[in-house]
């Protein structure tokens, strides 16, 4: 007897695929239906994807995006890469306000999901400021209860709208989690040295910088200086006109926890360095999961700085920015 005999109807093949994947039915619905088995519907379903009568597509971009991933993983020898596909903007085209702060969102909302997804309560999740750890915030499932310690990063900013301000972040994601909060009760930039290191001696100050030491994730935007003043950090209201020519002779790239780094990664060397009370770039380093939400291509040159110098090994990017980096790639 020939073999085709045993073969399946082509038919009931069909109608399982299609029940199953147009109609949305469980196999054992299928199988009542059908009045075969469920073991039967199974085989069927593959049956529809090994002789292709059922086949799977993923479009561009977010095909594109899959495959972005995987070559920045490799490029930048990184742990993780997102990649948040922009479907309705042309990249060839100049972006309106409008579509930078969708981009941002929408990186934002990968960044909740990332965060949402990896934490523990064994972990310290270290936090900067930034419009898009605002967004990301957002985000945050509030079901979901994470009994975790929440530190931030560095101290506040003056001028700072307060729902940008670090302490308020820290403190909406800590409630978010139902987590613990340690907050720096003092300003980020210090007007001299010495005011500075007698703020780190106050009682809360010194609780606070020893949490750094034991951040196990640590949760940042960064701020561009290189090829456009684009950091929020670059106003008149947060540096006088010599500090920021000072950075700009010492080839600054960008700012990352209030921390100023050069296209190498490492941080710069100006009277800024001492007047800032925020984690130190070192000890930045040495956590285990550095992740950096950012969005737009102006951001390429502080993100390529910063995995140069060891402060990042998870990045999640939109898709313009992913390109950016790899076609820019030396």
């Amino acid at each position: 007897m020939e073999p085709e005999v045993y073969n399946q109807s082509t038919f009931l093949i069909l109608k399982a695929a299609y029940l199953y994947y147009l109609e949305d039915k469980s196999q054992n619905e299928i199988a009542g239906l059908l009045n075969i088995s469920v073991p039967t519907v199974s085989r069927l379903i593959k049956r529809a994807k090994d002789e292709k009568i059922v086949e799977f597509v993923i479009r561009d971009p977010y095909l594109e995006c899959i495959e972005l991933e995987e070559k920045l993983k490799a490029k930048y020898q990184l742990q993780d890469v997102i990649v948040a596909p922009v479907s309705n903007i042309n990249p060839s085209e100049s972006l309106s306000a409008e579509d930078v702060n969708n981009m941002k969102k929408l990186v934002a909302l990968e960044g909740a999901r990332y965060i949402q997804r990896i934490i523990t309560e064994q972990d310290v999740l270290g936090v900067t400021w930034g419009k898009t750890i605002y967004h990301l915030i957002h985000y945050l499932n509030p079901c979901q209860k994470i009994n975790a310690a929440f530190v931030t990063m560095h101290g506040s900013i003056s001028c700072c709208k307060n729902e940008l301000d670090v302490r308020s972040l820290v403190s909406r994601m800590s409630m978010t989690f139902g987590g613990r909060n340690y907050s720096l009760l003092a300003e980020g930039l210090m007007s001299n040295m010495e005011i500075t290191q007698s703020i780190k001696k106050e009682k809360n100050i010194e609780r606070v910088l020893a949490m750094f030491d034991k951040i196990t994730i640590a949760l940042n935007g960064v701020g561009a200086f290189y090829p456009e003043l684009n950091s929020m950090l670059s106003k008149p209201e947060y540096l006088a006109p010599h500090e920021l020519a000072e950075l700009q002779h010492k080839n600054v790239a960008g700012d990352i926890a209030l921390r100023f780094i050069n296209h190498e990664g490492q941080e710069c060397d100006t009277d800024l360095k001492e007047r800032i009370i925020a984690i130190d770039l070192e000890t930045f380093r040495k956590i285990k999961t550095k992740v950096t939400v950012a969005s737009g291509k102006a951001k390429t040159e502080i993100v390529r700085a910063a995995i140069k110098g060891g402060l990042v090994n998870v990045l999640i990017i939109d898709y313009m920015l992913g390109k950016s980096l790899l076609d820019d790639a030396n």
